[in-house]
């Protein structure tokens, strides 16, 4: 790129180049490293939307845990491949995704009586990743919920520990903790997990399912129980994080969804917008004998949170359980047909022609979209891989 063409214009084309040209551009000049390695450039690298998307599928097969992924354009699914991942801890289990990084929680095993919860955050575009030890459980009667996402702001990573009670039918609300929450970010800028101590949620509130990053926000499923008169009583709910002021907000459900059994809905990311997932059998309930549905709620910002019906996704088989959506909103969903054999796949719904296509055979399917970005590149504490 030639000197005289002003720098302003060449900045605005780096940043709809592709990562991989972007890669070998940093040894151009030591002006195109630094801005290429700044936080600004990789943040709006990263908004620009120029990148292709890819579906990331962990899944079990034959007892096994698998991996690969798929590059949703206009290509899918033909372009498939297996990513190549660091993951030196044992027993892995994905996190999430936020800003084209993926996380996992499994163990470093020291010896066959102590091991140690690790974290593993990597770029698989730009083969980075960093390992990070996690605090330890210190109470009985508790579980912990991790959650992960990148500050829009800040481009920051970080790794949120929640230590709640771990809730049953019949359970006592007696905690070790407190009345509260325990809560300990994790920020990649530091280094270290520091605590949070105000504004908490209550112990009656249990995050349960899988986390959703959208811009700013984590978001869970979960549930409040009391007990009123000696009677349990339970609300469903969404639980939010602001990964930007790291504070916690409850958004209160449609009292038709806050009452369906824990099975009955979820969360996820429909074109970047949080939608919620309301579980049915012909729109009556998911205990008839009827066929399995999935009708699918945009959550609307606001002073009031708003729930609009977009669509009701009708099972291609008798198990259905949508667990994402491609770029241009097709559904990706778990089924298992029982007329030919007991076994689940993983499909892509075309809700206008009412056809799926089968993209993979197992099941347990979790599905994380991710776009190519360079977050991660200029930090010290990373290593290649």
């Amino acid at each position: 790129m030639s000197d005289e063409l002003p720098f302003h214009i060449q900045e605005a084309i780096l940043k709809r180049l592709p990562i991989k040209s972007l890669i070998q551009f940093r040894s151009v000049s030591r002006t195109w490293k630094s801005l290429i390695d700044s936080s600004e450039f990789i943040a709006a690298h990263s908004i620009s939307h120029t990148q292709p998307q890819h579906l990331f599928v962990w899944y079990t097969d034959t007892q096994e845990d698998k991996y690969v992924s798929f590059v949703d354009d206009d290509s899918f699914p033909q372009h498939r491949f297996v990513p190549s991942l660091p993951l030196s801890i044992r027993l892995p289990k994905i996190v999430g995704s936020s800003y084209g990084l993926l996380c996992f929680q499994g163990y470093e095993f020291f010896s066959s009586s102590y091991r140690k919860r690790m974290a593993i955050i990597l770029n698989p575009s730009i083969r980075k990743s960093i390992a990070i030890p996690l605090p330890d459980m210190l109470y009985t009667n508790h579980k912990i919920v991790l959650g992960f996402g990148v500050c829009p702001v800040t481009i920051d990573t970080k790794v949120i520990q929640i230590t709640q009670m771990r809730w049953s039918w019949g359970s006592e609300m007696k905690s070790e903790i407190g009345n509260f929450w325990e809560v300990m970010v994790y920020k990649l800028s530091s280094g270290k997990f520091t605590s949070l101590s105000s504004n908490l949620p209550s112990i009656s509130i249990h995050i349960i399912g899988r986390q959703v990053v959208i811009d700013r926000y984590i978001y869970w499923c979960a549930v409040d129980c009391t007990t009123v008169d000696s009677v349990l009583k339970t609300r469903n709910l969404i639980m939010s994080f602001d990964l930007t002021n790291e504070s916690f907000e409850v958004i209160d459900l449609p009292d038709r969804i806050a009452i369906l059994h824990l099975s009955q809905f979820s969360v996820s990311k429909l074109r970047e917008s949080l939608v919620l997932l309301e579980y049915s059998k012909d729109g009556y309930d998911i205990f008839n004998e009827e066929q399995l549905c999935c009708t699918v709620w945009m959550v609307e910002h606001g002073v009031e949170r708003s729930f609009t019906k977009l669509f009701t996704i009708e099972a291609p088989g008798d198990l259905m359980r949508a667990v994402g959506f491609r770029r241009k909103g097709g559904p990706i969903m778990e089924v298992q047909d029982y007329i030919f054999e007991s076994t689940e796949e993983l499909v892509v719904y075309e809700p206008n022609s009412e056809q799926s296509n089968h993209l993979i055979s197992g099941s347990s399917f979790i599905v994380n979209s991710y776009i190519e970005t360079l977050v991660l590149l200029g930090s010290s504490d990373c290593s290649s891989y």
